[in-house]
C-alpha cells in the first residue's frame, strides 16, 4: 500500500529543543522566553495569546493578570521564531519575530488598536455583535459548517441572491468547505435544507453589506482571565492545506490519529518526531464526494472510519497497516447514502457494526462475515425534523444514538431489535456527539440547547448543565479522569472545561479561527491533555492546562 509520509525530525529538534527529551527538572520548568504585553488603552493586558512559530509547530501561551507571558524552555529551543498575538481589537506593534539562544530571552510587546477588527473575530463574536433575535440568528450557526460567519456578513448579496446561494449550497456535500467544495450526487431537498430560505435571506441581507456600510458595530468579547490563562497550546501544521482533521484521537503510545473530512486518508502524527503519515483509503464510488468523519477504536486498538458519501466504513489494522472496507449491499445502497458515524466500539461481541444513514433517516447494522445489512427507521412515525448522528455501541454491542434533528437519545437492542427513544428534558436540544464513561453513562453535547447532557443508561435518567456563554453551540463532549467535562464547537474558538459539581467553567482561548468538531482528552498525563483538530485550518491542536 502506498503511504504518504512527511518527516520533520530536523524541525522537531530545532523547535522543541533538546531539553524536551532531557531529564532535568530545571530544564522542563525554566523559562526560555518571557515578556509583558501592554497597550496605551489598557496598560498591562491579561488574556492575550502570544504565539511563537518555527517550521510546522506553533507554541502559544496566554498573558496573566499582570500582562506577563512565559514560554517554558522545554517548549522552545534555540532558533528564529515568527511572533503573533491574538487580542480582539488589537494588532502587534513592532517586532514580529524573535531569535532565541541557549540563554533566557526577555522582550516586551506593545499592541495598538486595529484598523480592521473583522478578520480577528470568532463566529461567536460575530453572532453576538449582529442585531436580531435568537431565532433570527440561528441561521448563522449553520453557515460555519463550511466557512466563517464573516464571509456572510461581509458579502453584498441581496435577499434574492442569498436564496440563490442557498440553492447552490444545497448541491454541496456536508464535508465541503471553502478550500474544497464537493458536489453531491443528489442535491438536498430545499424544504429540509433551508425550509425558511426566503425569511432567512431577508434577515441576512439586513445585516450584511448589501445596503452599504454596516449599521452595527462588530465587537470582540472580553478576553479570558484567571485559570483560562494558565495553559500552553501547541499546533502542528499538516502538509496539505485542504486537509480537514475532523476527528482526532491519541492512542496508548502517544500517537495522534485523525480522519480527513476532505479526502481518502487516515492520518498519523508522531508529536515527538513530527513524522506525519497518510494511509490511503480505497474509493467505493467514483465521482462521489470523498472524505471520512467518525474515527473510532475497537477492543484490539484498530481504527475505524465512517466513509460519508463513499458509503460504508473502513477498518485500519495497526499491526499490518492494511485498510479493509465494507459498503452497503446493493439492495440498501442509494444515491444519497451517507455514513458519517460508525459504531464499531464493541463489534467483536457478535461480528456486527452499526452506522448511521441520514438518507433514511436511521441506522444500519452490517454483518462483517456475510455482508448482510439490516436497517432501522426510528422516526418514521414521528413529526418534525429528526436525524441520527453520533452512534455508540455499548459493551453488549447494543446501539445508542443521538437525534441531532430533534431531542432524543435512542437505543436499539441488538437481540430483540426493539427501538426505544428517550427525549431530553430540553426541547429541540439537538444532541450531537459524545462518549460513554466507565460507569455506563452517556455524555453528549446539546448543540441546539447550549447544554451538556448526561444520560444514565441504568436508571434512564437525564442531567443537563447549561453553558455560561451563548452561541457556543457545543459539538462534542468528553469526561476526563478528574470528572471535568471538555467541549468545543464551531463558533467560539475556545475550549471549555466544565465542572459538573460546581457548574463552573474555564474557557481556554485558541490562537486561530478553529472549526472544532470531535474533542479528545488524553488521561495518561497529569493534568489531562486536550486534543482537537482545526477542521478548517489543516492543523492538530494540543492544549495543556497548567492546573
Amino acid at each position: 500500500m502506498r503511504i504518504r509520509t512527511q518527516l520533520y525530525a530536523l524541525v522537531a529538534s530545532a523547535v522543541l529543543g533538546v531539553a524536551m527529551f532531557g531529564s532535568s527538572v530545571q530544564a522542563q520548568t525554566a523559562a526560555s522566553f518571557t515578556g509583558k504585553v501592554s497597550s496605551a488603552e489598557e496598560g498591562a493586558m491579561e488574556g492575550v495569546i502570544v504565539s511563537a512559530k518555527k517550521g510546522i509547530v506553533t507554541i502559544s501561551v496566554v498573558t496573566n493578570n499582570k500582562g506577563e507571558f512565559s514560554f517554558p524552555r522545554a517548549k522552545l529551543g534555540a532558533g528564529d521564531y515568527a511572533l503573533t498575538i491574538k487580542a480582539g481589537g488589537y494588532d502587534l506593534d513592532g517586532a514580529n519575530k524573535v531569535t532565541l539562544t541557549d540563554q533566557p530571552k526577555a522582550m516586551d510587546l506593545k499592541l495598538v488598536k486595529t484598523k480592521n477588527i473583522a478578520p480577528q473575530l470568532s463566529n461567536q463574536e460575530w453572532i453576538h455583535s449582529v442585531p436580531g433575535t435568537k431565532d433570527e440568528k440561528r441561521i448563522l450557526s449553520r453557515c460555519v459548517n463550511c466557512h466563517t460567519v464573516e464571509r456572510v456578513l461581509s458579502s453584498k448579496y441581496t435577499a434574492p441572491e442569498l436564496v440563490a446561494t442557498m440553492e447552490r449550497m444545497a448541491t454541496y456535500s456536508n464535508n465541503s468547505f471553502f478550500k474544497k467544495p464537493q458536489i453531491r450526487a443528489a442535491a438536498r431537498d430545499m424544504e429540509r435544507f433551508a425550509p425558511n430560505a426566503a425569511k432567512d435571506a431577508e434577515y441576512l441581507a439586513s445585516i450584511n453589506l448589501s445596503t452599504g456600510e454596516r449599521k452595527w458595530e462588530p465587537k470582540a468579547l472580553p478576553r479570558v482571565t484567571g485559570r483560562g490563562t494558565r495553559v500552553i497550546i501547541t499546533e502542528y501544521d499538516l502538509p496539505r492545506p485542504e486537509t480537514q482533521p475532523h476527528d482526532v484521537i491519541v492512542d496508548k503510545e502517544g500517537i495522534v490519529w485523525y480522519s480527513d473530512f476532505s479526502d481518502q486518508f487516515l492520518g498519523r502524527l508522531d508529536p515527538k518526531t513530527l513524522a506525519i503519515k497518510e494511509y490511503p483509503v480505497p474509493l467505493h464510488r467514483e465521482g462521489f464526494p470523498t472524505g471520512a468523519l467518525d474515527l473510532e477504536v475497537d477492543p484490539d486498538g484498530n481504527m475505524w472510519l465512517g466513509l460519508m458519501f463513499q458509503a460504508g466504513f473502513a477498518k485500519f489494522d495497526k499491526k499490518t497497516e492494511k485498510v479493509q472496507t465494507w459498503t452497503l449491499d446493493k439492495e440498501t445502497l442509494k444515491e444519497d447514502s451517507q455514513q458519517a458515524m460508525v459504531g464499531s466500539q464493541h463489534w467483536t461481541v457478535d461480528g456486527k457494526v452499526w452506522m448511521n444513514d441520514p438518507s433514511l433517516p436511521g441506522l444500519h447494522r452490517v454483518d462483517l462475515k456475510t455482508g448482510k445489512t439490516e436497517s432501522w427507521r426510528p422516526y418514521e412515525n414521528m413529526k418534525g425534523s429528526h436525524s441520527v448522528y453520533g452512534v455508540y455501541a455499548d459493551k453488549d454491542n447494543n446501539a445508542w444514538f443521538m437525534d441531532f434533528g430533534g431531542e432524543n437519545v435512542g437505543f436499539i437492542d441488538a437481540k430483540t431489535k426493539e427501538v426505544t427513544l428517550y427525549p431530553t428534558p430540553t426541547k429541540r436540544s439537538r444532541p450531537r456527539r459524545g462518549r460513554f464513561d466507565d460507569q455506563g453513562r452517556l455524555w453528549f453535547a446539546e448543540f441546539g440547547g447550549e447544554r451538556i447532557g448526561m444520560f444514565d443508561t441504568k436508571t434512564k435518567l437525564f442531567k443537563e448543565w447549561e453553558l455560561p456563554t451563548n452561541e457556543f453551540v457545543p459539538y462534542d463532549v468528553v469526561l476526563d479522569k478528574n470528572g471535568d467535562i471538555w467541549t468545543g464547537g464551531m463558533n467560539a474558538d475556545k475550549i471549555m472545561r466544565f465542572n459538573t459539581e460546581t457548574s463552573k467553567a474555564v474557557e481556554y482561548p485558541l490562537p486561530h479561527s478553529t472549526n472544532v468538531r470531535r474533542v479528545f482528552v488524553d488521561n495518561a498525563t497529569t493534568p489531562p491533555t486536550f486534543w482537537v483538530g482545526n477542521n478548517h485550518g489543516a492543523a492538530i491542536i494540543k492544549l495543556e492546562p497548567l492546573d
